[in-house]
């Protein structure tokens, strides 16, 4: 059940992702989304037999999902400031 509830949070994961993506035409918006329900994903499988690849595959996923927002947010704050 635990497998199952994790496999439709991973399909809406891919979904809304595209949705954004569709909608604004920006990746940069659309990574998040898609990350944040990864997680979610993840978290919910460590609701299941306790394993250390579904441990990996989850910590995984965090820290992706950590340093890409932090590179977007990095990005997007260098685009915003005027050249010096």
């Amino acid at each position: 059940m635990v497998d199952a509830a994790a496999f439709l949070v991973v399909a809406a994961a891919l979904v809304s992702a595209a949705v954004v993506l569709i909608r604004t035409r920006d990746g940069r918006r659309a990574l998040p989304v898609l990350l944040d329900l990864l997680t979610a994903a993840g978290l919910i499988r460590l609701a299941g037999p306790p394993s250390w690849p579904v441990l990996a595959t989850t910590a995984i996923v965090i820290v992706l999902r950590r340093l890409l927002t932090a590179g977007l947010r990095s990005a997007s704050a260098s685009a915003v400031r005027p050249p010096s």
